[in-house]
């Protein structure tokens, strides 16, 4: 099962997802030069960063609204993108958050999981009702496929839903938890965690203890890590025995060369560095 790969892959590289949010503006100037139209330029950037950080990252995860913003050239090193990481055995997370349900939900499962965007993983929203996530179970189950849904996210606007109290009393997210964990538990791999996971922010501490002790056999993907206030030390509270999550970073990887003096001539060297020290700082609180 593609989690059991997912926890082996943690297991021998780290923690950290590599979120290649790629925008023109990320690009450094002379190697965007290089190229005549938008989609070799955003696909060999990525490119560059994928070879030098194969065997320090544990997945990549791609951001599909970055490259629906160049259209079809977009689209098209989006593909070529997840292409190229299946080509070199590398665990890809399409970051789609996609929300519908009934035939909607069963051709976006079909767009993102067979063709042209095949990945391994997506993310879902199921914020319209667990309908959403279900289309997606068949693929999950028979081809190896996997996903994060949305469960107590890492931004402000969370608490305009997800906080809201319940008739139970408790909280929006815990009751998207609860059903979440409850389909996932059919889906678990021989390491023991579920092929369909959650999407869990590590900027609010004291209630990611409270989930990870609700869920423990969910594997989390963590956002909120370095620009969004979230540190290593908090992220290790959200893992079990060091492992059971992934750690995103997007612009704080692609970005790194923007540091350093000379940056741009090397900024896939640079992308690894700050990637390694993630990874790093991630173990040591682990440990």
């Amino acid at each position: 099962m593609i989690i059991d790969k997912l926890y082996n892959s943690v297991k021998e590289k780290g923690h950290v997802c590599l979120g290649l949010d790629t925008d023109l503006n990320y690009i450094p100037k002379k190697f965007l030069n290089k190229y005549e139209n938008t989609e070799d330029a955003l696909f060999n950037f990525n490119k560059k960063i994928i070879d030098e950080t194969l065997d320090v990252v544990a997945c990549y995860k791609v951001q599909i609204a970055y490259y629906e913003a160049y259209g079809i050239a977009g689209l098209k090193a989006y593909k070529n993108t997840l292409k190229y990481l299946k080509n070199e055995k590398a665990i890809s997370i399409a970051d789609i958050k996609r929300g519908d349900i009934a035939k909607t939900a069963e051709m976006y499962a079909k767009a993102h999981f067979t063709g042209d965007f095949e990945s391994d993983i997506v993310t879902l929203n199921p914020y319209m009702g667990m309908d959403s996530v279900e289309p997606f179970i068949p693929y999950i189950q028979n081809d190896e496929k996997g996903a994060f849904v949305l469960l107590r996210t890492s931004n402000k606007g969370a608490e305009d839903i997800e906080y809201i109290e319940t008739s139970s009393g408790k909280r929006v997210y815990d009751e998207v938890g609860e059903k979440i964990y409850s389909i996932g538990e059919k889906l678990k791999g021989e390491c023991g965690y579920s092929s369909i996971g959650a999407v869990v922010g590590c900027t609010h501490v004291d209630e990611g203890i409270k989930i990870r002790n609700n869920f423990k056999n969910m594997f989390f993907l963590i956002p909120g890590y370095g620009a969004q206030g979230g540190t290593a030390e908090d992220v290790s509270l959200y893992l079990r025995e060091g492992n059971g999550g992934i750690v995103n970073s997007s612009r704080g990887i692609l970005l790194a060369y923007r540091k350093k003096d000379g940056g741009e001539e090397k900024f896939e060297v640079c992308a690894r560095e700050e990637a390694v020290n993630m990874r790093d700082k991630i173990r040591k609180a682990v440990k």
